[in-house]
């Protein structure tokens, strides 16, 4: 599945465009500044870039938009760059296309633009440039070596996979290194994110949609399903699928056939299906929630990734990667982070490496770059925790989640559950 980084100055936009490509099936990557772009594109597979020309509040010129485009362009030299650009940046960013920019749009943008420039060229970047994800598994505990060997013997299989976790523990990067060392590597790898979509949503997307089903079906549109015949199917937070997309989910699972939403023209189709979840899907069945002979159909084999905490040999190595080559940890870094009891597992870890970056003032990382948060987060509930974030970013909703490694779905049931006031909290 493609990557897009997203660069901006403004969390609205960053939202808002996240929000639409995540909806149209892309991974989306999101950076704030230069040094943040810079270090995405760095440490990650990013398959094109959609920036803004400038950076900082006052300034217009565009220069800094041109200073991003070259330095990212230094990195990868073929990486599709896409400008988004206010009128008085015009003459910049028609300069830059020129100079090999993929294409400029002006704010506001139209959508359908967008998503066709973005359709256009990321596939054929990511299907000329992919590499396998799996180096990003970094491990050294006993408890990953058991289910790594575990997990190359089931890969080769082909069986259904329930991949079960917390939040934050890598479920994604497993289905990657699954699906690469399966004999379907070759084929389409498809990924949805059930917290992502909207119930209204998720079963146009899965099962596809005739023209007029629903309101805002201008146009047919395929379903994740057929995307991914003859490959593999990941659906990740599976537990979100409605009652009615439960029993859909289950018939294309016995027979590989299933309709387009208002068409009664059966399709049939060759897929296997990797499902993740951190909801106790037995307690779910006991709850009336899931359907327990989809849930066998899911389940043939499972593969339980544990917390991080529970397999402290694996943090340093993972800080390390997270760093990068040009970065060391000091001993009282190492300490604090093998000491930190990590809610958001592995997305926490990561997150809490880039910030440190972030303010290093050398090579060297020290515990002071990572904040002194290490007693409070030890004697936080999963309330107080989840309120903390949500108040140290001022209530904004995706920068919270980010912290706390959890989807913004996820978090959202969390303040439900616990009744979290936003307007007397932030």
């Amino acid at each position: 599945m493609p990557q897009i980084l997203v660069v901006d100055d403004n969390p609205d936009i960053l939202e808002a465009l996240d929000l639409l490509l995540s909806l149209h099936g892309y991974q989306v990557k999101t950076a704030e500044n230069r040094k943040q772009a810079v270090l995405t594109v760095t440490r990650h597979q990013i398959d094109l870039v959609i920036q803004d020309m400038n950076f900082d509040q006052g300034i217009t010129s565009g220069d800094e938009g041109r200073l991003l485009f070259n330095e990212l362009r230094a990195i990868k030299s073929d990486l599709p760059i896409i400008l988004i650009t206010a009128w008085t940046q015009l003459e910049t960013a028609i300069s830059l296309v020129k100079s090999g920019a993929t294409d400029y749009l002006q704010k506001p943008w139209d959508d359908i633009k967008l998503l066709a420039l973005v359709a256009e060229y990321s596939q054929s970047n990511a299907t000329a440039a992919r590499i396998p994800s799996s180096q990003s598994l970094i491990y050294k505990s006993a408890e990953m070596h058991d289910l790594m060997a575990d997990a190359n013997k089931v890969a080769s299989a082909e069986v259904n996979v329930l991949i079960t976790g917390a939040n934050g523990s890598g479920k994604e990067k497993l289905a990657d290194h699954l699906h690469q060392h399966s004999i379907r590597n070759n084929a389409p790898f498809i990924k949805v994110n059930m917290g992502a979509l909207p119930q209204e949503l998720i079963e146009a997307e899965l099962f596809g949609a005739e023209k007029g089903a629903f309101t805002g079906a201008n146009q047919a549109r395929q379903g994740r399903f057929e995307a991914a015949h003859g490959g593999t199917l990941f659906l990740d937070e599976i537990g979100n699928l409605s009652p009615a997309g439960q029993m859909k989910l289950l018939r294309v699972l016995q027979t590989g056939e299933f309709e387009r939403l208002g068409s009664n023209q059966t399709i049939k189709v060759d897929v296997r299906v990797f499902s993740a979840t951190n909801v106790d899907l037995t307690q779910a069945i006991k709850d009336g929630n899931f359907r327990e002979d989809l849930y066998y159909r899911l389940n043939v084999i499972e593969l339980h990734l544990p917390p991080l905490n529970q397999r402290k040999a694996d943090i340093i190595p993972l800080a390390d990667f997270f760093i990068g080559s040009e970065y060391a940890l000091s001993e009282d870094a190492k300490n604090y982070l093998n000491a930190n009891t990590w809610h958001g597992n592995v997305r926490e870890l990561e997150n809490a490496c880039k910030r440190a970056i972030v303010f290093a003032s050398t090579k060297i990382i020290t515990q002071k770059d990572f904040g002194n948060e290490k007693h409070t987060r030890q004697t936080m509930n999963e309330q107080q925790h989840i309120e903390a974030a949500l108040i140290k970013h001022s209530g904004v909703i995706k920068h919270a989640a980010e912290e706390l490694g959890l989807s913004r779905q996820a978090l959202y049931r969390r303040i439900d559950k616990y009744k979290i006031d936003l307007t007397t909290l932030c």
